[in-house]
C-alpha cells in the first residue's frame, strides 16, 4: 500500500474540506500566457516536453486573465507596461498568486542605475508571492518556484476560523535605493544631462 496504507477503509477516504479543496488548487494551477522579455523565452522552454510543466498541473496556459490564477510576470516590466500588469492582475479570480521570473523583474536588474524607463521591480506594481532570480533563470529555477506556489496553497487556512496558517509574504520594507548620483534631484538632472552628452555621436 505504501502512502496509502492505514487511510483507506473499505474504499473510503477520510479528508477535511480544506485540505482537499488546496489540494485540487495546488494540483490544476492555470498560468496565464503572459511574456514580457527573453525571460519568457524560458518560460516557454518550461512549458515544452523536456521540462513538461504539466507534470505539476500547471501546463494550461489560459489567454485571458479571468481563467487564470497565477501570473509569471517574465520579462523586463517598463513603467508604460506597469500599468497594463496592474489591470490584468485586477481581472484575475481571487485567489490568485504572482511569481515574478527574472533579475530585471524582481529589481531592475542591469537596468538598475540607468534605465529610467523600467519599474524597480514589478512588487511595486502588484504584491510578489515567489522570486525567481537570475538572468534568465532556468526552467528548473521557475519548476522550483511554482513548487513553492504549490507549497503556499498547501497552507493556505481559508475555511478554518482562527486557525491561520503562518504564509511567508515577501514585501517590500521601504523605498527605492536609488545610487548616490540619482538619490538628489539636482545631481539626478545632472547626470542624465551628462548620459546625454556622452551618447552623442562622434564626428568623424
Amino acid at each position: 500500500m505504501g502512502l496509502l496504507e492505514g487511510r483507506l477503509e473499505d474504499g473510503f477516504m477520510v479528508t477535511s474540506l480544506e485540505a482537499a479543496v488546496n489540494w485540487a488548487r495546488e494540483s490544476s494551477l492555470w498560468p496565464m500566457t503572459f511574456g514580457l522579455a527573453c525571460c519568457a523565452i524560458e518560460m516557454m522552454a518550461t512549458g515544452a516536453p523536456r521540462y513538461d510543466i504539466d507534470r505539476f498541473g500547471a501546463g494550461a496556459f489560459r489567454a485571458t486573465p479571468r481563467q487564470a490564477d497565477l501570473m509569471i510576470v517574465a520579462g523586463t516590466v517598463n513603467l508604460k507596461m506597469a500599468d497594463r500588469v496592474r489591470r490584468l492582475y485586477n481581472q484575475m479570480p481571487d485567489p490568485k498568486f504572482v511569481i515574478a521570473m527574472g533579475a530585471c523583474t524582481c529589481g531592475g536588474g542591469p537596468y538598475y542605475k540607468y534605465g529610467y524607463n523600467v519599474a524597480k521591480g514589478v512588487d511595486l506594481v502588484v504584491p510578489v508571492d515567489v522570486y525567481v532570480p537570475g538572468c534568465p533563470p532556468r526552467p528548473e529555477a521557475l519548476l522550483e518556484g511554482l513548487m513553492r506556489i504549490q507549497d503556499k496553497i498547501h497552507k493556505m487556512r481559508e475555511f478554518t476560523k482562527g486557525d491561520l496558517a503562518q504564509l511567508p509574504t515577501p514585501a517590500r520594507t521601504g523605498r527605492v535605493q536609488l545610487p548616490p548620483e540619482l538619490a538628489d534631484p539636482a545631481k539626478a538632472v545632472a547626470f542624465l544631462a551628462e548620459t546625454k552628452e556622452r551618447a552623442k555621436p562622434v564626428k568623424a
